[in-house]
């Protein structure tokens, strides 16, 4: 009906379109000032959290904001010449800038001063408590850190956070330059025709000017992540994409059938455009649980990534039909005499699709269903075990390209100076009495003696006190995203704080500690909603309850590859050189909330498009075995179109600088790739055939609910079996 509807309204539908484009290029615009930065990944409940707060009050904070590094090759900090630059530097930041700025030369400290004498770095407390505010008052003073003939490099998490901003901005320029132009080629490729491939493109941007109209408003309600900017242009572009290319490969198909423009809209919308709609509001819901996680991070990608999925599904609905419509027999214009990406299809009048290579394939696979079920199933599991020795890791500078200052920063403080500033963990102790009293300091003499034992510290010490509230700093000498910082911060916790007080511990290995614990304990409840969901959308979908159960292992089967390759290319370094990273021996522990959230919604969309074809062939005649066979010969070009353009679009990701990002492309493109090949090609024939007609099944009393509430493509022929039962 909505493809009807905005096919007889094509004036008015592209009229307001233009309208809306022209406003939501004006108002989406003013989304990226409003973005409230990269940060935002830790537990507003945890433990490092609540401390921080503490630390907001009276008491303060005392930690190393930037760390600004002074290099000569061939001076020393002993020479006057390096001593006046950094000192005349230093002298021109305003005093109300900062908290604290410690030097070698108003501490005389040298472990302030690299081993060769060659370096040395200024420490600096900024004024606010809050980690963007941070980043803004930086930004006004970084200028004056500068020292004529010294080499100046900013370390610290305010500077890494600064240069993840900017890093994230230069990113988006950059994927979209690389892939824009390949989508074009592709589009044509694929289609043969300048008219077919604008199509998609036109829809594609729609989606994207619309998307960040639509995360301008989110602003005014939710605070979002400049990472939303990446979810949603890869996202939103991909998918549009890929919708509307499911729904011009059809509208072409059905006019090479003979049907009119209007009858050919029509039936395209109630079969592709009914695809559409119910594999968008798998994707919706999925990232939608990225909502119920409470760190800025993870919402924001679930609020940005839904608001683009629901654009593209709706442009895709409204918008295209209008076009094709237009477009009319002129879909096919513009012909193109290039070579063919993909082989003849069900579009192609004279095509035999019994001598198809999928057709033949699925045969194959069908012939000994069992023995191809077991040796697909333990391939991909094969895939999936070296996640099993997986170390979690959240994010830190060594997001970073490797040349950014505040990872070349951390770098020197590893292997030239005595210890890294920034690598503290702070404690914050709640006293039975005034912190500041002679029993409480040797309480807390005694507490900081005994935390300073536990492996890995390196120096504890009480550095200031407020009422019943003292603070104790202590250095780390590890990593902190490795497995001995864990058990550092393990061991602290269980060290006994004075009589009658409370300890709350802060720092990046605490933090990381804290969200790895509170992804653990949410990603379980968010995997069984987001199947729960997908259960019942395919439910809809196709009355069964046995596909949906069988899908939803599928996509398993296709996580975990997606998931043993990130274990192998990011924690042990494989391809770094190719895809320029340097592994840290950890997976960021936001990569498997996000690829679930995505890669399961994203499957869906091939799952619900082949099996609507297969359904199609089986309502009509009633074969188990020649409808898949069938089902995967007309859908497997444009599967394999759609999922070499959305690997394009995520690809993007992958050219990120920023690793995480790029660790999100990689699971991606690998579960994509797994999806649209041998789970669809292979896996899907081999399990449908053991099925056989039980893959349809449901209980009565479902079925028939089904059969009289059941979204269905339009009209359907009746079968010689009753396809709600199965048998």
């Amino acid at each position: 009906m909505l493809g009807k509807w905005a096919a007889r309204r094509r004036w008015l539908v592209v009229a307001v379109t233009a309208v809306f484009i022209v406003f939501a290029g004006v108002w989406g615009s003013g989304a990226f000032g409003r973005l409230t930065g990269g940060a935002g990944f830790d537990d507003p409940g945890s433990e490092s959290t609540q401390a921080d707060e503490l630390l907001a009050g009276p008491l303060g904070r005392y930690a190393a904001d930037v760390v600004v590094l002074y290099e000569s090759r061939d001076l020393t900090v002993d020479d006057a010449a390096f001593a006046g630059a950094v000192e005349q530097a230093l002298s021109a930041v305003p005093r109300d800038a900062v908290v604290r700025m410690q030097s070698y030369w108003s501490t005389r400290d040298e472990a302030l001063v690299s081993k060769d004498r060659h370096a040395t770095y200024v420490a600096v407390q900024l004024p606010s408590n809050d980690d963007q505010g941070r980043v803004q008052q930086f930004k006004k003073i970084k200028d004056a850190f500068k020292a004529e003939g010294l080499t100046v490099r900013f370390g610290g998490l305010t500077a890494m956070t600064e240069q993840v901003n900017a890093q994230t901005g230069k990113d988006i320029a950059l994927a979209e330059t690389l892939s824009l132009p390949l989508l074009v080629v592709l589009l044509v490729l694929i289609f043969r025709s300048a008219v077919a491939a604008a199509l998609p493109l036109a829809i594609g941007a729609v989606v994207a000017v619309g998307s960040f109209a639509v995360l301008r408003s989110l602003t005014a309600f939710v605070d979002i992540s400049t990472f939303s900017i990446n979810v949603i242009t890869m996202l939103g572009l991909g998918l549009s994409i890929d919708y509307a290319l499911f729904c011009v490969s059809r509208f072409r198909e059905e006019l090479a059938h003979g049907k009119s423009i209007d009858d050919a809209v029509e039936r395209t919308m109630a079969t592709a455009g009914r695809t559409v709609a119910f594999s968008g509001l798998t994707v919706a819901v999925s990232l939608a649980c990225l909502i119920v996680f409470p760190s800025r991070f993870l919402s924001s990608m679930g609020y940005s990534g839904m608001a683009a999925v629901l654009f593209a599904v709706l442009s895709t609905l409204f918008v295209l039909p209008a076009l094709l419509r237009f477009a009319g027999h002129r879909v096919n214009s513009l012909r193109m005499p290039l070579p063919r990406l993909r082989k003849k299809g069900a579009a192609d009048r004279d095509f035999d699709e019994t001598k198809g290579g999928w057709y033949r394939t699925a045969h194959a696979v069908m012939r000994r269903p069992l023995v191809s079920t077991l040796v697909i199933v333990l391939f991909l599991v094969a895939l999936g075990l070296p996640f099993l020795g997986v170390n979690w890791a959240r994010p830190g500078d060594w997001v970073l390209p490797v040349q950014a200052d505040a990872r070349a920063v951390t770098d020197k403080m590893r292997t030239d100076f005595q210890a890294d500033p920034a690598r503290i963990v702070t404690v914050v102790v709640e006293m039975r009495e005034t912190a500041a009293s002679p029993e409480a300091q040797s309480a807390l003499a005694d507490y900081a003696k005994r935390l300073d034992a536990v492996e890995g510290v390196n120096g504890a010490k009480v550095t200031g006190t407020h009422d019943r509230l003292a603070r104790l700093t202590l250095g780390y000498t590890m990593d902190p995203q490795s497995r001995e910082a864990s058990r550092m911060v393990q061991e602290l916790r269980a060290q006994t704080p004075p009589p009658g007080a409370k300890a709350l511990f802060t720092g990046m290995p605490v933090s990381r500690v804290d969200i790895v614990n509170m992804i653990g304990s949410r990603l379980p409840w968010m995997a069984l909603f987001v199947a729960v969901v997908s259960f019942l959308v395919m439910f809809l979908a196709f009355g069964s309850v046995v596909l949906p159960l069988k899908s939803l292992v599928m996509n398993l089967l296709s996580l975990s590859a997606s998931f043993g390759a990130i274990k192998l290319i990011f924690q042990d370094g494989y391809l770094q050189g190719l895809l320029h990273f340097v592994p840290v021996g950890a997976v960021d522990v936001n990569f498997p909330v996000l690829i679930v959230a995505m890669a399961f919604g994203l499957s869906m969309d091939y799952e619900v498009f082949l099996l609507s074809r297969v359904r199609e062939e089986w309502v009509r005649s009633g074969d188990p075995v020649e409808s898949v066979a069938l089902g995967v010969q007309r859908t497997a070009g444009i599967i394999t179109s759609a999922a070499l353009l959305l690997i394009v679009v995520v690809g993007g990701f992958m050219t990120s600088g920023i690793t995480f990002m790029k660790m999100i492309g990689v699971g991606l493109v690998v579960a994509i790739v797994v999806d649209a090949t041998i789970v669809r090609g292979l896996l899907v024939p081999a399990t449908m055939r053991l099925l056989g007609k039980r893959a349809w099944w449901s209980p009565a009393a479902l079925a028939g609910w089904w059969e009289r509430y059941g979204i269905k493509e339009g009209e359907e022929p009746t079968a010689g079996k009753r396809i709600g039962s199965g048998i």
